[in-house]
């Protein structure tokens, strides 16, 4: 796997203790977390294993992942095992993709309460779809959905929004039937955004009279009952943003998309441009353009770009892939098993997982093992060493350092 040219990893070896110095006390465990496990990701530092080809001979260094969920090294692989898990979930109905995006004035709430903010959005975008869609007046059946926490816009500022994936219908209220939806028309965008604007605003307002909700800076008078409902006052008239994309064409565009989305980190390794002594450049995109202009350059300060990038480090344990209504856990698999028969589909072959044995880190490596670059042939493990620790014999003189997750 070729290294790319430059790496998130790269301006914090360059800047990050630095910009710690500066920032010193205003910084969470949580981000210095963050900026410590991207540094050391697949390096000495985590350890690592040698792998040899069965057939060649040809030797190679594999360092450890971090596994860290901010790290846009350790996603692809986290992505896969995700993916493969949810196809068998796929029914063979259009798929429809809607995001529900919070107003900026929420932004600087959401920021500072993170852990309640955006389960708010998450749960309230998840309600108001089912409500919507078990109204007879609209679709009046049970739905399912996938939804996507996302805290960044394409300049890595923060925007909260929740991207749902929805299957084109459901079961009836009654159990008897699947109910599709019209032809490229799952739900009225206008109807939702209403709902969902009255729900969130509630909840938030519901947290507020709990104590639930924090406030410092240039919003710290918002504390204040009163100051807080006349701040929300405004945002009950305005028009929130619900976006309906066209349906994806086929349940393989759907795993292709959620491949990109589910595991997405702020910015793509991919992405960046230079690092010099302008600052950071890396590619976004413009969404006020068209076309091929559309796709622009940005260049910050080193420390900016960090701010920027730890914006959306989120709360320890919190879960940003959440499924709801006939997708919900507890019940999903009797649910896809009653709307196949529903729809008369075939039930899908889905290969058994793949026994590990007892070190599922040994197991998860072989999974994504990339076969030798000389051969093609599969490669093994021969050696392995612990963190800060070097192989007893050097890799192939003409051997690329790879990467393994653990």
């Amino acid at each position: 796997m070729r290294r790319p040219r430059l790496e998130v990893a790269d301006v914090f070896h360059h800047h990050g203790a630095a910009w710690r110095r500066a920032n010193a006390g205003h910084v969470s465990l949580g981000q210095l977390q963050v900026m410590s496990a991207i540094g050391q990701c697949r390096s000495a530092a985590l350890g690592g294993h040698v792998e040899r080809c069965q057939d060649c001979g040809h030797s190679r260094i594999a360092y450890n992942s971090c596994r860290n969920r901010h790290c846009p090294k350790c996603q692809g692989a986290a992505a896969r095992d995700w993916l493969a898990a949810r196809e068998a979930d796929l029914l063979p109905v259009g798929y429809f993709h809607l995001v529900f995006t919070l107003p900026a004035e929420i932004a600087p709430i959401a920021y500072q309460n993170k852990a309640v903010v955006y389960d708010l959005l998450l749960r309230t975008a998840a309600e108001t779809l089912l409500t919507i869609a078990g109204d007879p007046r609209h679709l009046g059946a049970r739905i399912g959905a996938t939804a996507v926490l996302h805290s960044w816009g394409s300049a890595m500022t923060h925007h909260p929004h929740v991207h749902m994936i929805v299957p084109g219908g459901g079961i009836s209220l009654d159990g008897t039937r699947w109910v599709s939806c019209r032809p490229g028309f799952l739900l009225p965008v206008r109807v939702l955004s209403r709902l969902f604007r009255r729900l969130f605003l509630e909840a938030l307002a519901d947290a507020h009279a709990a104590g639930g909700l924090a406030f410092f800076g240039e919003i710290e008078g918002l504390r204040r009952r009163e100051a807080f409902a006349a701040y929300l006052a405004p945002l009950r008239k305005k028009n929130w943003f619900v976006y309906a994309k066209p349906p994806f064409a086929g349940p393989e565009a759907v795993l292709a998309y959620l491949a990109r989305y589910t595991h997405r980190v702020a910015i793509a390794n991919s992405r960046l441009i230079s690092l010099d002594r302008r600052g950071v450049t890396f590619r976004y995109k413009d969404y006020r353009r068209d076309g091929r202009a559309r796709v622009r350059t940005m260049t910050l300060a080193p420390d900016e770009f960090i701010r920027r990038f730890l914006l959306h480090v989120l709360p320890k344990g919190f879960h940003r892939i959440r499924h709801y209504g006939l997708l919900a856990s507890p019940g999903c698999k009797a649910n896809i098993a009653r709307a196949r028969v529903l729809i008369a589909a075939p039930m899908p072959h889905v290969d058994p997982p793949v026994e590990h044995g007892a070190d599922p880190a040994a197991g998860l490596a072989a999974d994504h093992r990339s076969p030798c670059p000389c051969c093609g042939g599969r490669m093994i493990i021969v050696e392995t060493f612990e963190r800060c620790g070097a192989p007893r014999a050097p890799p192939s003189p003409d051997a690329g350092v790879r990467t393994a997750m653990p």
